[in-house]
């Protein structure tokens, strides 16, 4: 997907979801392509058959979704790095743990925390500011209390003591 000339890459093949993201989202300043890895044949003996890892890329296949979008853009790399960041900053992601979520509401919870930590709060090194500050929609970097009082605050209008106080 391509969104006001910053790349976007789409891993998973699911186009019925592009209309929760795509048009109705950006309108018609999409455009959105999908890069298909396709592999080969799963491992044929036992001990790489107990592997976690996929069998072998043998090649990839561009399709056009909508609007026009350039091929020399359509990439994988800047989805497979935000994965892996998130994998790392969030030990619920990682294989074989212990550290997961018993609830889905409460992984979405931790998601959620960890997309304001990503963008608010941590300084990036290549920008030297947080995201949020980087795009000019925050003048200062948060805290992790700043976080807190945001997750009080919203509980906070959820219970109705907001209102009554």
């Amino acid at each position: 997907m391509r969104v006001r000339h910053i790349s976007i890459a789409r891993r998973y093949r699911y186009p019925e979801l592009f209309g929760l993201v795509g048009e109705e989202a950006f309108g018609a300043d999409v455009d959105y392509s999908m890069l298909i890895k396709l592999y080969g044949e799963p491992p044929s003996s036992p001990e790489t058959a107990r592997r976690y890892s996929p069998s072998d890329c043998v090649g990839t296949r561009k399709e056009k979704v909508t609007s026009n979008p350039d091929p020399k853009h359509v990439s994988t790399s800047y989805v497979e790095r935000a994965n892996l960041t998130m994998r790392i900053a969030i030990r619920r992601f990682t294989r074989l743990t212990n550290a997961f979520s018993k609830k889905l509401e409460n992984h979405g919870h931790m998601v959620a925390l960890y997309a304001i930590w990503y963008n608010f709060v941590r300084v990036h090194k290549t920008l030297r500011m947080s995201p949020a500050m980087a795009a000019g929609i925050e003048t200062r970097l948060w805290s992790m209390e700043d976080v807190a009082r945001l997750v009080e605050r919203r509980e906070d209008i959820r219970s109705g003591a907001a209102l009554v106080g």
